[in-house]
């Protein structure tokens, strides 16, 4: 009976000693091909009783005609799987995008500025960074000089700009606009030794998983956030594209062929074929939280700048095959107000996961309740800041 195994354990080996001279076929020459089938032939001759002993042996010796780039070739093989795979579930199933503005504050969260401490104020600057994605923020000004703007360094992850004053070099997180928006900062402007232009913390917003398969299943639905490209979408005759990026994220709120009213900060919906006009909060449940004036959730917004696309008492018809979308902070938030309706072709997906930082909101998105504090007190930033990150 041990000599049964031994055998079958034996024919095995030799498969793989076989499959592997396939294998490296391509990279070796003549003569390591003999001397390859020579060692595999030496293997098959030996007694099965010397199987561990041969099959070390063989090894040795493949792996001493096996020239080294081989190794290198097969990692690379590996490494192409591998990126092969990821990329397919990023273009297929899971892309990630990182909030820029406070459009959809505070459901989501962008890109901010905090003169308030973090909820990782006791921990080192790279921890903090790590779990709570926030960056010390602070500028004080080491000798008299001009403003000048040297490098934008820009990842998925942080940005960064560098910036002399006289012969100083300093350094803030951000972008260059955010940058000169929370220091004050303007290319060329003197500053004097002394003055703290900035003390505080850059949030470097959420960082979420967008879902990008179900839509094609199950059609978008009121009340959903979704992430849409801005391609084709125009506001004050300028294209989206570019100047506000290629990516949008907003909450869905009326349907192709739905008529849609602001009126008093209260968005009506008269869903299509019907007569009558609903709250939105009525037949889109998950928008009940934007009107629950609480933890900086304000409603909808019925006026904002020059260019709303209908006035107060003006109604709106999504025409077919588009959706209608608004920010959840409307009073900052460039929506379909603005640039009207977004084409079925520009979804690309649901917003599904945050996966950074670890604050409150980590996790699947637009599940939580409000906090249970006065929106003039969120916005004012009175509530805990454990809340805010």
């Amino acid at each position: 009976m041990i000599d049964f195994f031994i055998k079958r354990k034996k024919r095995k080996f030799l498969s793989e000693l076989r499959s592997r001279r396939h294998d490296e076929d391509d990279l070796l020459n003549n003569e390591q091909r003999q001397r390859f089938d020579e060692v595999i032939e030496r293997f098959a001759q030996s007694a099965p009783e010397d199987f561990d002993k041969a099959s070390a042996k063989a090894v040795k010796e493949m792996d001493s005609i096996v020239p080294p780039y081989s190794r290198i070739r097969n990692l690379l093989d590996l490494l192409i799987v591998v990126g092969a795979v990821a990329f397919g579930i990023r273009g297929l199933f899971f892309q990630p995008f990182k909030i820029p503005t406070g459009s959809m504050q505070p459901t989501l969260y962008g890109i901010h500025y905090m003169n308030t401490t973090p909820l990782g104020k006791n921990l080192p600057g790279f921890l903090n960074y790590v779990l709570f994605a926030s960056r010390k923020a602070h500028l004080e000004v080491q000798e008299d000089g001009e403003v000048q703007f040297r490098r934008y360094k820009n990842s998925f992850f942080s940005d960064a700009v560098e910036f002399s004053v006289g012969r100083h070099i300093h350094t803030l997180p951000g972008s260059p606009q955010k940058v000169m928006e929370y220091s004050g900062l303007q290319e060329g402007m003197e500053c004097r030794k002394g003055e703290v232009r900035s003390d505080g913390f850059l949030s470097m917003g959420d960082h979420l998983f967008v879902e990008r398969f179900s839509i094609y299943l199950c059609p978008p639905q009121r009340g959903e956030v979704m992430i849409f490209t801005t391609d084709g979408l125009r506001a004050g005759g300028e294209p989206l594209s570019a100047s506000s990026g290629f990516y949008y994220v907003k909450r869905l709120v009326a349907m192709p062929g739905d008529t849609v009213r602001l009126k008093d900060n209260q968005l009506y919906v008269k869903p299509a074929g019907e007569k009558e006009f609903k709250k939105i909060q009525h037949i889109a449940p998950r928008t009940a939280r934007l009107y629950s004036g609480k933890g900086g959730y304000q409603g909808h917004l019925s006026v904002m700048g020059d260019y709303k696309l209908f006035g107060a008492d003006e109604d709106y018809v999504v025409p077919a095959d588009h959706y209608f979308m608004l920010g959840d902070n409307s009073a900052f938030s460039l929506d379909s107000r603005f640039f009207g309706a977004v084409p079925r072709r520009n979804l690309v997906g649901r917003s599904w996961f945050i996966f950074w930082p670890f604050s409150r909101r980590w996790g699947l998105t637009d599940r939580l309740d409000p906090i249970d504090e006065p929106t003039g007190n969120a916005v004012r930033g009175t509530f805990p800041v454990m809340y805010r990150q």
